[in-house]
């Protein structure tokens, strides 16, 4: 069995996303313009990716089967730190809020951030009910179902689901809209797919993937969808978030495109560097944003001047950070495990 390369691409692409779709929310508070909504197109990416890795992932590793403690392991290396980045950034946020017109309370504030998830985390509690899923996924044997059927079932469920979701204009506290599994069950089944077809074995071939699978990974179609995606930009029609209709065909398209060609890609020392402090640069470079943004602002910096700031320093802090933790087990467990990379 080979390792999966296309995997280390791939994470270190949605880390990368992540990171400056956040620093974009910065750099539009001086300008906002099309062209900063297009540069958001490629990073619409980042969350559902980082989501379809961590079942594609444990799909191949452990295939039918999850070892005992499986979900323990979860909790402590996922949720421990959804509650320790949650209680800093809503602190920060209490203590920003105190001097303002309308300051809130400490229990209240919490309460929006821990019981709602209304901050960038919210994507650990999406992947929580993802291994949740998996478990059931092999604790029931659903693994003797065609997941291709699935797949499309759940393209359809998610956008209905945020296409009603809006359409309606349902307003829900925090993020709770965002983290309804409906939203992301697609990725769940993309995974799964995947899987199914991935050639893990040498003699394996490519010839074996189902012919729509084959047809779809064309750069073609997604080229064509990209297209539709940017003229509805001009034309005003689109929002861009990875919490879109149009997102679900754009990241079906992009990944099997890239899990194809992506395919015996040599991965660089960057490439992997990215990887082993994915998860910290993920959970740490907004509070680093905002750090930056206190230090310069007297500056009155020129706006590319000020996006390298940013970037350096949500990069270094981040890294940094992640580092400093993982030189002790509780740590790591606190603020973000460093992935092993071989």
């Amino acid at each position: 069995m080979r390792k999966v390369d296309e995997i280390y691409w791939l994470r270190a692409y949605g880390c990368i996303a992540v990171f400056l779709f956040h620093l974009l929310d910065h750099v539009n508070q001086r300008v906002d313009n099309v062209a900063t909504d297009l540069l958001r197109l490629p990073l619409v990416l980042g969350t559902p990716i980082f989501l379809f890795i961590s079942v594609f992932v444990f799909a191949v590793r452990y295939d039918k089967s999850v070892p005992e403690g499986f979900l323990t392991q979860r909790v402590k290396y996922v949720m421990v730190p959804y509650f320790v980045y949650g209680f800093i950034y809503s602190t920060a946020e209490w203590v920003s809020l105190q001097g303002s017109d309308e300051p809130v309370g400490f229990v209240a504030n919490a309460i929006e951030y821990f019981v709602y998830a209304g901050w960038h985390g919210y994507f650990l509690i999406i992947a929580m009910q993802f291994y949740v899923a998996y478990w059931l996924f092999t604790r029931w044997q659903l693994w003797r179902l065609n997941p291709v059927p699935w797949l499309w079932g759940a393209c359809v469920i998610s956008m209905a689901y945020w296409g009603l979701a809006y359409w309606l204009g349902i307003d829900l506290p925090g993020y709770l809209l965002w983290i309804a599994p409906l939203g992301w069950i697609y990725v769940f089944f993309l995974a799964l797919v995947l899987v199914r077809y991935y050639p893990l074995a040498p003699e394996s071939v490519l010839a074996q993937r189902p012919a729509w699978m084959q047809q779809l990974a064309q750069p073609v179609w997604l080229v064509l969808l990209v297209a539709l995606v940017i003229a509805g930009t001009f034309a005003g029609q689109l929002a861009f978030s990875s919490k879109e209709v149009w997102v679900i065909p754009f990241f079906v398209l992009f990944t099997l495109c890239a899990m194809r060609y992506l395919a015996g890609c040599t991965v660089p020392v960057w490439v992997r560097h990215v990887n082993v402090h994915s998860f910290g640069i993920y959970l740490a470079h907004p509070m680093f944003f905002v750090l930056a943004d206190l230090a310069v602002a007297p500056l009155a910096l020129p706006v590319v001047v000020y996006a390298l700031v940013l970037i350096v320093v949500g990069i270094v802090g981040s890294v940094a950070l992640n580092k400093l933790a993982n030189t002790f087990t509780l740590g790591a467990m606190l603020f973000g495990k460093q992935l092993k990379v071989a």
